[in-house]
């Protein structure tokens, strides 16, 4: 008897032992782990984002794991939320609620051998930026999957995801970004849809030639920033090379002049014909747009992309959303309506390059 509970005692013993094993800390810099997005890497071992959408990915060994994420705190007050997703499994949205913040993935998500991480940044540049600071597990392992595909969407509020997610906090309630969800949105969706990497190039409020919500910056003005306010930090576009880019702008444009707003559209599509070459360019109708808006935008798109094609460049592109998307706050589209909009896209992009 007494040895059968020396026995039993050494078995509880190890696993004990076994949980509380100290974990390992891998910095941000390490190469196993893999960032998309518009990263600003001054720092490796702090990469900072502002964009929505951005994403770290990450594959590692054991059923414990820490990630340490810095929040900018914009305002002193506003708090990310950020999207978990462990093994492929339904993700997950968390809030930071400090300077510095430890997630710890729970154990009933993680197998004892492999793990697969995805960390994506919910809300929009407005929120302020978040560092990567470290992951804290028992191994870090190569990633066996990676995309075959990225595409890159330049676009607005409706783009970043906000005023979609009212699955916790209803429209009007809390902080007003506490329905984004970048995610979720049709142009993270479509690119999963497709095996694609996403980058969103996206700001709410932001036009083509004119911005809502007082804000001083259009598009083609800070497209090639990492900081989508227009400040110093530019982009290095050989970090990411699409194969489709999409433009939903003009909904905070609203009806212009239009040989003010196809002029601007068509100097957007050559600025960016120059950084990608190879890519195809979509020019997209506002999802959200109403029954005054969406005929002009049509209009001009139609125009816009004919004169693309006449002068030689056959891989500019126009699609025009079936409806209006409008469920969300704000009449954004909901995360519902953001799924039929990325079915939408998914099919005429499937068509456009044969996935």
């Amino acid at each position: 008897m007494k040895y059968h509970l020396y026995l039993l005692f050494l078995f509880i013993s190890s696993i004990v032992s076994a949980q509380s094993k100290p974990l390992k800390l891998f910095p941000a810099s390490d190469q196993l782990i893999r960032y998309i997005g518009r990263f600003e890497m001054t720092n490796p071992d702090a990469p900072r984002v502002w964009t929505a959408g951005a994403y770290m990915e990450v594959r590692f060994k054991g059923k414990q794991c820490e990630v340490l994420v810095n929040d900018e705190v914009m305002y002193g007050k506003s708090h990310n939320y950020l999207e978990v997703v462990v093994n492929d499994k339904k993700p997950y949205r968390i809030k930071t609620t400090g300077k510095t913040n430890i997630i710890t993935i729970p154990d009933s998500l993680l197998n004892d051998g492999a793990n697969t991480l995805l960390i994506c940044k919910d809300t929009e540049t407005h929120i302020g930026y978040i560092e990567f600071a470290g992951i804290r597990c028992a191994q870090l392992l190569p990633i066996k999957h990676q995309s075959k595909h990225k595409i890159e969407y330049y676009g607005d509020s409706i783009t970043s995801g906000a005023g979609m997610d009212l699955s916790e906090i209803p429209c009007d309630k809390g902080e007003w970004y506490d329905q984004h969800n970048a995610y979720m949105t049709y142009g993270a969706r479509t690119a999963r849809n497709l095996d694609a990497d996403w980058q969103l190039t996206s700001v709410a409020g932001i036009g083509l030639v004119h911005s809502c919500c007082d804000m001083k910056v259009v598009m083609p003005q800070v497209y090639d920033k990492l900081y989508l306010r227009n400040d110093s930090l530019n982009w290095d576009f050989k970090r990411y090379r699409p194969d489709v880019v999409t433009i939903c702008l003009g909904q905070n444009d609203g009806v212009q002049d239009s040989t003010l707003f196809c002029s601007a559209y068509v100097k957007f599509i050559d600025t960016l014909r120059s950084k990608y070459p190879d890519a195809d360019i979509v020019c997209l109708t506002s999802p959200m747009a109403d029954e005054k808006l969406t005929p002009v935008l049509k209009r001009y798109l139609t125009a816009i992309t004919t004169f693309e094609n006449s002068k030689g460049d056959g891989k500019v592109s126009k699609y025009f959303f079936s409806r209006r998307y409008s469920n969300g706050c704000g009449t954004h589209p909901d995360l519902a309506e953001d799924e039929l909009i990325a079915d939408e896209l998914t099919a005429y992009i499937k068509r456009l390059k044969g996935w």
